[in-house]
């Protein structure tokens, strides 16, 4: 993955954080429009960025976002210099 992509995936994480993390403040409240967001934004991130490519199991991940982040994470991790 090249530094233009890990960039870009880093900047798409953490509105993927964002917006998890608004999620969870809003519990008690309507919060369909942000679990629809954030789905779209995993699946998105998930084909722009070939995830597939870099963790096999990611897509099985697709469930739980907070498992998604830390393997999304790990992939930058392991593909930052």
């Amino acid at each position: 993955m090249d530094k233009v992509s890990i960039q870009r995936l880093k900047k798409t994480l953490a509105y993927l954080e964002s917006k998890q993390r608004e999620l969870k403040r809003q519990h008690q409240t309507d919060t369909r429009s942000i679990e629809s967001m954030i789905k779209y934004l995993k699946k998105d991130m998930l084909e722009q960025f070939s995830l597939a490519d870099y963790d096999i199991y990611i897509k099985n991940e697709m469930k739980n976002t907070e498992t998604f982040i830390r393997s999304v994470k790990n992939i930058i991790d392991d593909h930052s210099e």
